[in-house]
């Protein structure tokens, strides 16, 4: 089986420096230490720099509109529950453009791992400030600073049911890969918000500041205590690192379909007959 590589020659339009760099190379660790065969593994995202990543990892991906990388994940999974899918995306795409996605899909709990690269701006339009950007943050539109309160996608995913929900850091490439590998295996949804810098429009939330406003859950953490979890997701200076929330006890979407109630056969698979169609929407 091929394994993902890291590719030297591949043309990354990221600037240099960048935090995705370094989730990417985690990514590419954790697929290969799983050991999934990349013709199993489907990404998709949207747009944005973060939204890049499914072109510079070597396996199938679907890039689509803006804030439409799960909506497209939860569908291939839902065709095709075999796969391997992660939808990868910035803070803007994923919270702001896509949040609407992002608390419904919450709710269907689809068997997907979503890693989000949160660098509080919006880096491909050159610094607007992001639903993640502190109050008070100076950038290219909000140049008296920002005055919203920042968008907490931790605390909303645990209070919707999210069924693991971590936050990492991408300076940290061992420990986000851990936290990435157990995303994946994890049977239903996870969300791993990953802090990211971006070094050319976002001078304050740099490697450094994240090294000195975050720790790490300690060993003695719960994460089956669904309180605890959200009490930490509200934590902000330091903000928690790690696996905040998982449980086993929901079903996944996929599980619940009435599409896959009789017939496990993947949709994939299935003779595309009028009458079965019929029934299925009639259920």
């Amino acid at each position: 089986m091929k394994p993902f590589e890291l590719n030297p020659n591949t043309d990354i339009a990221w600037c240099p420096g960048c935090g995705d760099f370094s989730i990417r190379k985690a990514l590419i660790m954790a697929l290969n230490e799983l050991a999934l065969d990349p013709g199993q593994v489907v990404m998709t995202s949207g747009i944005g720099q973060a939204a890049k990543m499914p072109q510079y990892v070597d396996t199938n991906f679907f890039n689509g509109l803006h804030g439409r990388g799960l909506p497209l994940a939860v569908a291939i999974k839902a065709v095709n529950p075999s796969l391997t899918v992660i939808a990868e995306g910035g803070d803007g795409d994923m919270y702001g453009e896509g949040g609407n996605h992002f608390i419904h899909n919450i709710r269907r709990n689809p068997d997907i791992a979503h890693f989000v690269h949160n660098n509080m701006i919006y880096g491909l339009t050159q610094g607007q400030g992001s639903p993640t950007s502190p109050v008070g943050q100076l950038n290219t539109v909000q140049v008296e600073g920002v005055i919203n309160e920042p968008f907490n996608p931790l605390a909303v995913a645990v209070s919707l049911g999210a069924t693991f929900v971590a936050r990492a850091f991408s300076g940290d490439i061992p420990t986000l890969t851990r936290i990435m590998k157990a995303a994946i295996t994890h049977k239903g949804y996870a969300l791993v918000d990953i802090f990211q810098p971006c070094v050319s429009f976002n001078k304050v939330n740099t490697f450094k500041w994240y090294q000195e406003h975050t720790y790490y859950l300690d060993e003695g953490h719960d994460p089956t205590d669904r309180m605890k979890a959200m009490a930490l997701a509200f934590e902000t200076d330091p903000y928690p690192l790690g696996i905040l929330y998982q449980t086993k006890d929901r079903s996944t979407y996929e599980e619940k379909a009435v599409v896959y109630q009789e017939d496990k056969t993947p949709l994939i698979h299935r003779r595309r007959d009028l009458k079965a169609v019929e029934k299925l929407l009639n259920a």
